[in-house]
């Protein structure tokens, strides 16, 4: 009677404890706290079934210190291996271990796992509430006594922790109602999105695309690995496969993750065009861990469309459709520093002024315009051909080397040149001067030097009438 009236003294300070905790995870961990702290046992803990799988999980558990905690190595543990447990729970009776020893070579395997742990004795009651919650609760190692008083007094918190038990369930069930309305708002702007157990790989749907739903009926409704395996074989490009199932690998995600709260990745989809994958943070575990993820899809085809419309105007020039000076720059200081070398070109329209003048502005503007036409098929599709600005241009074409073969190429290139016809110029040619430098693949040359030698070059062509070229090497 003295241990019972000493229980039912404890139960109540416990509840006033647990008053001072505003959530359900802190009130539960705070009344087993406060059991075992009173009852001087070395462990307590909550075990809840998971009875689709088979298996139980130590959600809760209390140390004495210095006791080494076990809830991490417990979890989804075969119930087969204390089925002996549970066939008296489901008579509602607990469980009276008070020697350990006495399990050997009867209950095996039960034997070694409480000796893994440093458990001499133990009594472990059940919990069960009309199907919604079912487990068991238990005390390692409680001090020698009476453990009859102990499994009533065990029944007497076990109501108290169905309660705690009902009020965190309803509690995250309205914290997972709250969280999917809000992430279904969300979902609005994506193709899909999932809701992701890292630990597990089990998923929630929130929003699917209705053409992944048409094509792939048969999809795994509980691994999301499986799953998006399946649909990125039906939707995703073969050149982008490889680096989207990579990204998608829950196995890495949380190391992906740790510094982070989003990661991406872009992809084309065989149905959709250009494509952003997404994984979002939602939580974590203890440990800092990420838990839970959203994993989204969002079509970004016209995004990419006008991303590539901006960058073309940026290294554009707008009135010729060749690059601009300062995209061309770019583009020849990036071969020189991988030491490609080849041919820098300058040339400018002869007379452009007097063109101007004579004729107007608009005329002015369509020799620019077929001059830049002429430079173009002259040139080869990896040249670089540029505007410097009013009149004058420049090219670039990698891997000449020698004297013979930029010849060649002004012959070329001079041909296409006289070609340009222009009414409004009532017969008269359009005729250039040109400058050229050499660079060979193992010259250090820079930009800056090939572009003055080439200018130089250009000067000494200016005194000949007619399409002209001179290279710097030859000038005395």
């Amino acid at each position: 009677m003295k241990s019972i009236k000493r229980y039912e003294t404890i139960i109540n300070e416990a509840l006033r404890s647990v008053l001072e905790y505003d959530t359900p995870e802190g009130q539960i961990n705070e009344f087993i706290s406060f059991f075992g702290k009173h009852i001087g046992a070395d462990r307590i803990y909550i075990f809840e079934d998971d009875v689709e799988s088979h298996v139980t999980n130590n959600t809760y558990e209390w140390c004495a210190e210095g006791v080494q905690p076990q809830i991490d190595d417990l979890q989804g543990v075969n119930m087969e291996v204390i089925d002996w447990w549970y066939d008296s729970f489901n008579e509602g009776k607990s469980v009276i271990i008070s020697d350990v020893e006495e399990l050997k070579g009867v209950h095996q395997v039960s034997y070694n796992m409480l000796c893994y742990q440093k458990v001499h004795n133990v009594v472990v009651s059940p919990l069960r509430h009309k199907g919604q919650i079912r487990g068991f609760f238990g005390v390692d190692n409680p001090p020698e006594g009476d453990y009859t008083a102990l499994t009533l007094f065990l029944d007497m918190i076990g109501t108290m922790l169905i309660s705690f038990l009902k009020i965190r369930n309803t509690f995250q069930k309205e914290q997972y109602n709250a969280s999917m309305s809000s992430y279904s708002a969300l979902s609005e702007i994506y193709l899909c999105m999932h809701l992701i157990n890292i630990k597990t790989g089990k998923y929630e749907e929130i929003k699917n695309a209705k053409h992944v739903e048409k094509e792939c009926e048969e999809l795994d409704q509980e691994n999301f690995s499986k799953r998006i395996y399946t649909v990125m074989k039906y939707f995703c490009t073969e050149m982008y496969l490889s680096s989207v199932l990579e990204f998608v690998d829950l196995s890495t995600l949380d190391r992906r993750l740790m510094e982070t709260n989003t990661i991406v990745h872009e992809f084309i989809g065989t149905v959709s065009g250009w494509c952003r994958e997404r994984f979002i943070k939602v939580d974590s575990d203890e440990k800092g861990r990420p838990w839970h993820v959203l994993y989204c899809v969002e079509v970004i085809d016209e995004q990419k469309r006008r991303e590539k419309k901006l960058l073309y105007l940026s290294e554009t020039d707008s009135m010729t459709g060749i690059n601009n000076r300062g995209s061309g720059e770019r583009k020849i200081k990036e071969f020189l520093e991988k030491k490609k070398g080849g041919l820098l070109c300058l040339l400018d329209c002869d007379k452009f002024k007097k063109i101007n003048d004579t004729y107007g502005h608009t005329v002015g503007d369509t020799v620019l315009i077929q001059l830049a036409s002429a430079l173009q098929r002259a040139c080869r599709e990896n040249d670089i051909v540029m505007r410097l600005g009013g009149d004058e241009f420049a090219m670039y074409l990698p891997g000449i080397s020698d004297k013979e073969q930029s010849e060649s190429f002004f012959k070329r290139l001079f041909i296409q040149i006289d070609k340009i016809f222009i009414p409004e110029m009532q017969g008269e040619k359009v005729n250039v001067s040109l400058g050229a430098s050499l660079c060979l693949d193992d010259d250090r040359a820079t930009f800056d030097k090939l572009y003055h030698e080439a200018d130089a070059a250009m000067y000494e062509s200016k005194k000949i009438l007619g399409n002209h070229a001179i290279i710097y090497l030859d000038l005395d």
